[in-house]
């Protein structure tokens, strides 16, 4: 039996299949578009990310622009990014809201 967090997580992993390579959004973004404010639970999920290449977390970052962490180091997250296009500096997002996903 599935339980709130496990369908939570699920929910949020299928949300961010659909941002596109060369794009990110943020933990907010995906908490709004499940019709929650728990950005929180979203930074959670994301942590929990059994497969977190295919189901790209990496491709969620901060409201601020800043990347935030990931399951393979900070570094393994900003290389996955530039690889995708995605301009980082001081670990922040570069031309942020140009390369935000809206859902």
């Amino acid at each position: 039996m599935e339980t709130h967090s496990e369908n939570f997580n699920l929910r949020c992993y299928r949300l961010i299949e659909q941002v596109p390579p060369g794009k990110i959004c943020t933990y907010a973004d995906v908490a709004h578009a499940l019709g929650s404010k728990a950005y929180r639970a979203v930074g959670n999920a994301m942590a929990n990310n059994p497969h977190p290449v295919t189901t790209p977390c990496h491709r969620v970052v901060k409201s601020n622009g800043e990347i935030g962490n990931y399951a393979f180091g900070t570094e393994a997250k900003k290389t996955l990014l530039e690889q995708e296009g995605i301009v980082i500096k001081d670990n922040m997002v570069e031309d942020f809201e140009k390369v935000r996903h809206r859902f």
